[in-house]
């Protein structure tokens, strides 16, 4: 038989039948029909028995040259499938950079943490120190070390949510303050504010709530003075109301300060001349502050004699409501995503 000539006839054959083929699937029985072990290229070694010794060399190599050559046109096809599948996927898939990019819901802090979050930088770039405290407190620390011993009548204004005869849940963040003092061990100065969660049996209703925040502050040393309280407390107003507001101090009481104001600052609706909304004073209260008393300071280890501070207390709700003409503090508690958005700022 002429081996060449049916080798030529089954290459022919091969480029017509790839010449057809679009998949891989199909390339794999085009393989198997023309290399395969059962292909017709294959069966002609059978024929190798037949030849003489000297010819089977010679009759070896021409069918391995032709399975190679087979072998070469199928990996040429099976390249051009890959590419071409490739091609349309990319086709299918291209991104215009030209077109606007998706456009994402950003979230926001809540407005009492952006309050707070406001305040503390204020006092951090003042000096101020930032320290909390846990909100389960003992009586000695939320009280007694506060010039408030037991069957004190002054307890009655923070009517307490208590856990156990000794414990409760703070009514206000000068317990920090205490702790502070007694890390410090009387023997050096301190420069603090407060900020957390507190906690007042109360009924809910438009300026009250059982839980809100504070931010407090402290000070001791050898000089505080009051006018550096006013100074102070004045820094606040204008930081957080505007550079033209004004502050003034009405004597009050309170049992951890002597003496002791409430602290008003000049009506932003009417800017102190006097409208419905500060009832015609022109000011309005935001928060209480005083000189520590003695018995606080020597509670916590200072000598009264040799240092005295000031401290002060502010409502972060209040705060905000003042801010921002917020009507209810129960707006800050809903989990209404609406009310939040509205402080957000920037585009959505």
């Amino acid at each position: 038989m002429d081996v060449n000539k049916t080798i030529k006839e089954l290459e022919v054959a091969l480029k017509e039948a790839l010449d057809g083929v679009e998949k891989i699937e199909a390339l794999q029985d085009v393989k198997a029909q023309f290399i395969g072990k059962k292909a017709d290229l294959s069966l002609l070694m059978r024929h190798m028995k037949d030849l003489p010794n000297e010819e089977k060399p010679a009759f070896g190599q021409t069918i391995n040259e032709a399975k190679q050559r087979f072998s070469a046109l199928i990996e040429a096809r099976r390249e051009t499938i890959l590419a071409k599948k490739m091609a349309n996927k990319l086709k299918k898939e291209t991104i215009d950079v030209t077109l606007p990019g998706p456009s994402y819901t950003l979230g926001t802090p809540h407005l009492l943490r952006k309050i707070t979050a406001e305040i503390e930088d204020l006092f951090m770039g003042m000096g101020y120190l930032v320290k909390e405290g846990p909100e389960i407190e003992s009586d000695e620390l939320n009280f007694e070390k506060l010039n408030l011993p037991k069957e004190h009548p002054a307890r009655d204004m923070q009517d307490s949510f208590y856990l156990t005869e000794d414990t409760l849940l703070r009514t206000h963040t000068s317990p920090v303050q205490v702790r502070t003092m007694l890390e410090y061990g009387g023997a050096k100065p301190v420069k603090i504010i407060c900020p957390g969660v507190v906690y007042r049996r109360d009924d809910d209703d438009a300026t009250h709530s059982h839980q809100f925040m504070q931010v407090e502050g402290l000070v001791v040393d050898e000089k505080t003075s009051l006018s550096d309280l006013k100074g102070t407390l004045l820094a606040v107003a204008k930081h957080m109301f505007g550079e033209d507001r004004k502050i003034r101090l009405r004597p009050s009481y309170f049992p951890f300060t002597e003496p002791s104001f409430e602290v008003d600052v000049t009506c932003s609706q009417c800017d102190g001349d006097g409208c419905s909304m500060c009832k015609q004073t022109g000011y309005i209260e935001i928060l209480g502050a005083g000189m520590v008393h003695n018995n606080v300071l020597e509670a916590s280890g200072y000598d009264s004699s040799r240092y005295q501070g000031f401290a002060f207390g502010m409502g972060v709700e209040r705060i905000a409501m003042l801010k921002y003409g917020i009507d209810d503090i129960r707006h800050f508690y809903v989990n209404d995503l609406r009310f939040n958005h509205q402080f957000k700022g920037g585009k959505s």
